[in-house]
């Protein structure tokens, strides 16, 4: 009987002593050392030494430049790569960053540079938890998507300010088997995609403004097999792409929807291999190296 009494007690001793090892706020600095508590003046090295350190719902600061290593998000976090994108993810053969989070949980990545150096699987991979923010990231080099959005339940996705290039697959991939995922891309560059530039697949319903897709395969592509996958594209741009600059399928259906944007340089412009695309008439579609294939449908005032 003390023994067991005296190992409960040491059990609720370890565990207080893990809870307030855990801090709100955490730092890493390329001099840091992971067997510190992550403090200002003792920070970490890498994200991942950080990670354990740090409460749910709390940040991880950047001190300086440096190489900060893969990590994975089991909680709800904020990873701050400080002003000017001091902070950087290199990895060679795997993932950058994956988000494996709970279902209440929010996820912020912000001011980060992270380089698959051409070896790298996806970027930034996000498989469970209720949002992912990315902004003002760079995110390329990766032989798969730049970021891989696969969730098996609703969630949200924000993407701002960011760069995303020169990825071996998508730039951008969004997709869910159950319920549905709302991303919203603002003020980004997709470029250098070898698949597609801006992808919405099952269930992925993609709003995107002030966006461009170039130099890709397909700039923006919707298409799905149970035919809710879309796109809503607002004073965006689609330019040299070589296989589309606009399509929508050609694998099952998929709906995109048109207005302010310019589409020019492709091969061709637009593509309507299954599904639709709808246009309010406010876009520019000219010079192009091929003919577009199908007709564009005019959207109604309501167009969902």
């Amino acid at each position: 009987m003390r023994k067991k009494l005296l190992g409960s007690l040491i059990f609720v001793v370890l565990t207080a002593a893990v809870m307030h090892a855990q801090a709100s706020r955490t730092w890493v600095s390329g001099v840091g050392d992971d067997v510190n508590p992550c403090s200002r003046t003792a920070p970490c090295k890498t994200f991942a030494g950080a990670i354990s350190k740090t409460a749910a719902g709390g940040e991880i600061d950047a001190l300086d430049p440096a190489g900060y290593g893969a990590v994975t998000i089991t909680k709800g976090i904020t990873i701050d790569g400080g002003g000017g994108q001091v902070a950087s993810v290199l990895v060679s053969g795997t993932n950058g960053i994956v988000v494996q989070a709970g279902p209440s949980d929010v996820v912020i990545l912000r001011n980060l540079r992270i380089n698959g150096i051409g070896t790298g699987i996806n970027g930034i991979r996000f498989l469970s938890g209720k949002a992912l923010i990315i902004e003002n990231c760079d995110i390329f080099g990766f032989t798969t998507q730049g970021v891989d959005i696969a969730l098996g339940t609703s969630g949200r996705v924000s993407i701002l300010n960011s760069n995303i290039s020169n990825n071996g697959g998508d730039g951008v991939r969004a997709t869910t088997t159950a319920g549905r995922v709302d991303v919203t891309i603002d003020n980004t560059i997709v470029d250098g995609a070898a698949g597609v530039g801006i992808h919405a697949v099952d269930h992925g319903k993609i709003v995107a403004t002030r966006t461009t897709a170039s130099h890709s395969g397909t700039g923006f592509r919707a298409e799905s097999a149970s035919a809710d996958a879309e796109i809503n594209l607002d004073h965006c741009t689609a330019e040299y792409n070589t296989a589309s600059g606009v399509q929508s399928g050609p694998t099952g259906t998929g709906n995109i929807i048109l207005g302010d944007t310019k589409i020019s340089y492709n091969s061709p412009g637009f593509t309507v291999s299954t599904g639709t695309i709808f246009t309010f008439g406010t876009s520019r579609i000219n010079s192009n190296f091929t003919p577009n294939v199908g007709v564009l449908t005019p959207a109604s005032p309501g167009q969902q």
